[in-house]
């Protein structure tokens, strides 16, 4: 792999560098343990002559990448997806893929180098990963589409009327959940002493000596895995957020053994089975199912009530963090969401309450169940676009 050259990385042209990005980004979104030294390689690989060779590149990326069996395993059908944008099966999901017949595979990009000058114009303004769009003769419709997909971490939900935007909406509201599913439920710690030596780690560390390994990071167990158990206000004055709100919450559970969802409208409803199917569509079509009554009233007392009453004991432990996706107008009376609101605090770690109308300009808390659950928590914060949703992960990586 050393004698491969890598003076002159433009040799394989900004499209293709893009698209090895993000397919890269892809593995990690599948759980690939894969760095900068990984893509470096990936790198070295696609100027070797097995870049001519689809299949032995196949083969060249699978011992580069897969370091577990486990990835050993589904390392061949994300590279058929990603590259090739065939056999991708309904329950598996890699980032960065499209079913557009637009989008290039290995021998199209490589066949386009010789008039490449022409196609960079255009991918160079496009997120690595992100899908190609459809194109057209004009230049402006593509820089349009890329600056709506750059700015659409900004856009409050409520603003989201084109189809496309709404769909590549619940896709990023997914694709995040699952991001930092992964990233909060690593079962090793970093630690100063323990059994096991963290080489990654060591190695990122050591470069700010030159390489040596002078300070050595081990893994530790944790103690005990932070639990998530989610409460979603359906109801109809949430309509311009639940259907982004019900993806994310997908992405958390997805295979997620710590973490419980209810959808709350004028009753409590468990759809953590419902939304632990791999496949979206799927999940939400049995969600809807078992939620019958969606974009109702809303009557968050009687909602918490219930759930103090017939879940809280199984489902909340020392470690947990209930989560509630609510604008908080409730029709029942405020005293007692008041006091569900208190039952509920003595029992979890931290309650966190997303409010989307935190993003409104003038916006103030002033509704009586709001005043009245208030004082119960711990973290009140908005949740109108997507940057609002990543923002959460800092706080929960500290519980």
């Amino acid at each position: 792999m050393a004698a491969v050259q890598m003076d002159s990385s433009d040799e394989i042209g900004a499209a293709l560098r893009l698209r090895l990005a993000g397919f890269v980004r892809s593995l990690r979104d599948s759980g690939f343990k894969v760095g900068l030294a990984e893509t470096r390689d990936a790198l070295a690989l696609l100027q070797s002559p097995f870049m001519r060779k689809p299949h032995s590149l196949k083969g060249a990326f699978r011992s580069l990448f897969c370091g577990r069996l486990s990835d050993w395993k589904k390392f061949d059908e994300l590279f058929d997806a990603y590259w090739s944008g065939k056999g991708v099966k309904s329950g598996v999901k890699v980032s960065g893929t499209s079913s557009k017949k637009s989008m290039k595979t290995i021998r199209e990009l490589m066949d386009a180098q010789g008039t490449r000058q022409e196609t960079i114009a255009g991918d160079v303004e496009r997120q690595p990963g992100e899908e190609d769009e459809d194109t057209d003769d004009s230049p402006s419709g593509r820089r349009e589409g890329a600056s709506i997909a750059d700015n659409l971490g900004q856009i409050d939900f409520r603003n989201l009327h084109d189809p496309e935007a709404i769909a590549k909406a619940h896709e990023l509201a997914e694709r995040l959940a699952r991001s930092m599913r992964v990233r909060l439920t690593r079962r090793d710690k970093q630690k100063r002493k323990g059994p096991r030596l963290d080489l990654r780690r060591t190695i990122r560390h050591s470069i700010a000596h030159g390489g040596t390994p002078i300070e050595l990071i081990r893994k530790g167990p944790r103690h005990r895995q932070l639990r998530l158990v989610i409460l979603l206000d359906a109801s109809g004055s949430m309509n311009n957020y639940t259907a982004v709100f019900t993806r994310f919450v997908h992405g958390m559970l997805d295979n997620f053994r710590e973490a419980e969802a209810f959808l709350f409208h004028t009753r409590l409803v468990h759809v953590s089975s419902a939304l632990s199917e791999r496949d979206a569509a799927r999940a939400l079509d049995r969600m809807g199912l078992m939620a019958q009554g969606i974009g109702g009233g809303t009557k968050i007392g009687e909602a918490l009530a219930e759930f103090n009453r017939w879940h809280a004991a199984r489902v909340i432990h020392s470690r947990t963090c209930v989560l509630i996706l609510s604008d908080g107008y409730d029709t029942g009376a405020p005293d007692a969401l008041g006091e569900e609101m208190a039952r509920l605090r003595r029992r979890c770690k931290r309650i966190v309450w997303l409010n989307p109308l935190i993003g409104w300009q003038g916006y103030e808390p002033t509704a009586g169940g709001m005043q009245a659950a208030l004082p119960h928590v711990d973290l009140f914060a908005p949740a109108h676009n997507l940057d609002s949703l990543a923002a959460l992960e800092p706080y929960l990586a500290k519980l």
